[in-house]
């Protein structure tokens, strides 16, 4: 009998809990207490429709009592079947409200379902975001570089954060106009001066066209003097030009040797010929002697006359072996 008791007991804990489940009584006792107008039905077909009726219920709470009296259920179930976040775009709503921000319901559940908080959308067009961007090098014309650093204060764009770009595009526009800024100065000392003037340059260009932000301010943070820019490419220019001299006279260099190979072979050949025109000379006397044009006196006048000249060729060039004159 006691067994009875406790099984019967334990099956009513686990239908009074299912019925619980399905039927939140207590979260409609909170809804009717708040004022928000929903019955134990809907709330029963939230919970067949896969719809968490504890989001949808504080939703509307929330947003009833923040005053936005157009706000119904089928749009709130209908966002979070979607895919979206419900207490996030209520949040969104409220604040804009209470900030005087023209957002409706609509443009915040397609901001929110296009992958962007909307609520945090919303505290930036209150409160504007500072972003820091990265060092940024450009060259004067003088040939100095800067190193740069800015800070950028931006606001958000409820208009443009469908299909508005985002901080990138923000970094990388003003990090451009930087670069074009400093590019643009006829010299490093004037940008030093005034690093106004590179913000007021950039912000005359309308960077945040097209972006889900409006820039606010450009505010130059820090500006570094880098390499000399200029004095390098000189440096590499004369070395290229040093480069192609040495090139150049090289080839001139292997052209000459090559054309001193080539006169000494032709020397060689010349000597060659002269040697082999020499060893014809005794065969041409040899014939003259037999043939009778050449006589014994005529060929003894012929060696005088080679060993005279011979003899003055000797006289005329100087040795070094010549006798030094004696100290008396």
């Amino acid at each position: 009998m006691d067994l009875l008791f406790v099984v019967t007991i334990g099956i009513a804990f686990v239908l009074l809990c299912i019925f619980f489940y399905y039927v939140p009584f207590l979260l409609w006792i909170s809804a009717k207490v708040s004022g928000v107008n929903i019955s134990l039905i809907q709330l029963f077909l939230m919970r067949i429709r896969k719809v968490p009726p504890g989001v949808i219920t504080r939703a509307m709470i929330e947003a009833h009592k923040a005053g936005l009296k157009t706000l119904t259920r089928d749009e709130l179930e209908a966002h979070y079947l979607a895919g979206g976040h419900v207490e996030r775009v209520v949040h969104a709503l409220v604040s804009a409200s209470k900030a005087n921000i023209d957002l409706s319901f609509q443009m915040a559940t397609a901001i929110d379902l296009a992958g962007r908080d909307v609520f945090q959308a919303v505290q930036m067009s209150v409160n504007p975001k500072v972003i820091d961007t990265p060092p940024v090098a450009a060259v004067a014309k003088d040939g100095i570089q800067l190193i740069a650093k800015a800070r950028v204060t931006v606001r958000a764009n409820i208009k443009q954060l469908v299909g508005g770009a985002g901080e990138e595009t923000i970094l990388a526009r003003v990090g451009e106009g930087i670069v074009s800024s400093i590019g643009s100065s006829e010299s490093h000392k004037s940008v030093l001066e005034n690093p106004d003037s590179i913000s007021k340059l950039v912000l005359r260009k309308g960077l945040d066209a097209g972006t889900a932000f409006e820039i606010l301010s450009i505010d130059i943070a820090d500006i570094d003097i880098g390499k000399n820019i200029g004095a390098v490419l000189q440096m590499d220019q004369a070395q290229a030009d040093k480069n192609i001299a040495q090139a150049k006279a090289e080839e001139r260099r292997a052209m000459a040797v090559a054309t001193e190979q080539e006169m000494k072979a032709k020397a060689q050949e010349a000597r060659a010929k002269v040697i082999e025109a020499e060893a014809e000379i005794p065969k041409a006397m040899a014939e003259a002697f037999r043939s009778g044009n050449l006589g014994i006196m005529d060929y003894y006048r012929m060696k005088n006359i080679e060993a005279d000249t011979s003899m003055r060729d000797a006289i005329s060039k100087p040795t070094g072996n010549q006798s030094k004159p004696i100290d008396k």
